[in-house]
């Protein structure tokens, strides 16, 4: 048999870092996805053509898992494709790591829940990254927009429509493991500052919660603007991002600020139709890119191929 599997990249809305630490998030599926086509052989050997070299390690520790956990012995052939490249931060690792368990789960008809195949997708990040909260995880599992709290203690899908983000990518790539690993050692000396900044971004998530579903862009745009000025002083924001979120407020986005770990990747701009064009346009002055992506896009789904 063979399989094709799609899993959603994500955009984290509201709680960067302090998810780490066990404080709420918001993060939402976007519709750019990673493709893992996978087939039995009649082989016992495993074959991985995964261009995105970056994603190697995560296919083959998602197999280890799963082959450690259910035993199985056949050969297979497993390839990955994506729809957006993983310079962008998009959690392109998340996504793939979510693709080969449930592509292997319905290769080997096990009927895991899907809540089962997000516990396997975070021994997976936890093995190779040793850091992470599993938002990106929930994202690429369960797709929508979630309420999440570390490790899924909470995973909740919040009842709203496709939110009007303009997306820009700041043309660096940053590394989340490594930022999350310097939060963690300043911790150690300035564990009451950092602790007082995830409390504020806390209250930030649960309002922006209410906000969102309340469609009250306009708070929810402030509430944007106050937790990357929050990121700012923990010291995770960029120049380049401190200016493309500038330029989206300057050009009349309801709010704006990183998405992510920061150190570069992308932010996001919360803007009315009427305003989103000006917005795009102001991005790119400041030298930013454009992501065309959709969000609040499903989660992890399979096809058959005959």
């Amino acid at each position: 048999m063979k399989i094709s599997v799609f899993a959603p990249g994500k955009l984290m809305l509201l709680g960067e870092h302090a998810v780490v630490y066990g404080y709420p998030c918001i993060v939402t599926a976007v519709s750019s996805k990673i493709k893992v086509e996978l087939e039995n052989t009649l082989s016992s050997k495993i074959e991985i053509n995964a261009p995105q070299v970056k994603d190697v390690g995560f296919v083959e520790e998602s197999i280890r898992i799963f082959k450690e956990k259910f035993k199985f012995k056949q050969g297979l052939l497993i390839k990955t494709s994506s729809e957006f490249s993983s310079q962008y931060g998009f959690g392109s690792s998340s996504a793939v790591t979510i693709a080969t368990l449930y592509g292997l789960n319905k290769l080997f008809n096990l009927n895991l829940t899907k809540k089962e195949i997000f516990d396997l997708g975070l021994k997976v990040t936890l093995n190779i990254q040793k850091v992470g909260s599993g938002f990106d995880i929930a994202a690429a599992t369960f797709g929508k927009t979630l309420y999440f709290i570390k490790g899924g203690k909470t995973i909740e899908k919040l009842n709203i429509k496709e939110l009007p983000l303009v997306v820009g990518y700041s043309g660096v790539k940053a590394s989340t493991p490594k930022i999350v690993q310097q939060i963690k050692k300043r911790l150690k000396k300035e564990k009451k500052e950092i602790f007082n900044l995830f409390d504020s971004i806390g209250k930030i998530v649960e309002e922006g919660k209410k906000s969102l579903l309340e469609k009250n862009y306009q708070k929810l745009g402030m509430l944007m603007n106050e937790n990357h000025r929050l990121l700012k002083i923990l010291g995770v924001s960029t120049e380049k991002l401190n200016q493309m979120c500038k330029a989206a407020i300057d050009a009349g986005a309801y709010g704006a600020k990183l998405s992510g770990a920061g150190g570069g990747d992308c932010m996001i701009a919360l803007v009315s139709l009427s305003k989103k064009e000006k917005v795009e346009k102001a991005i790119e002055k400041t030298g930013g890119k454009i992501l065309k992506v959709s969000n609040n896009a499903d989660g992890v789904n399979y096809e058959k191929n005959i």
